[in-house]
């Protein structure tokens, strides 16, 4: 089952952001080479500057899509204000098999 991350920073947290953003590629890259990965990016805010993530997973259920939520570099360094994980549906543009 795909699962949507939608992480919103911090006000004031750019910073933290950029600095912990070479381990949060590392794990998103440790992600992708599994499979578990399925697309990711930033949110930008109105200068374009980066202010949450969005992530694509699979994952077994909602707990194990939690999982891989709470072990984020940017969750683990307190980047986030919130995050809401939901189950979805990839309908347009889809690959062949998710």
């Amino acid at each position: 089952m795909l699962f949507a991350l939608i992480c919103t920073d911090k006000p004031d947290h750019l910073q933290m952001r950029l600095d912990t953003r070479p381990d949060h590629v590392a794990y998103l890259d440790g992600l992708n080479a599994k499979g578990t990965l399925k697309a990711a990016g930033p949110f930008l805010d109105p200068d374009g500057k980066p202010n949450g993530s969005l992530v694509i997973v699979e994952a077994a259920d909602q707990g194990a899509a939690e999982a891989i939520a709470q072990a984020d570099p940017y969750a683990v360094a307190g980047l986030f204000s919130s995050v809401e994980i939901r189950p979805w549906n990839w309908v347009f543009n889809a690959p062949e098999q998710v």
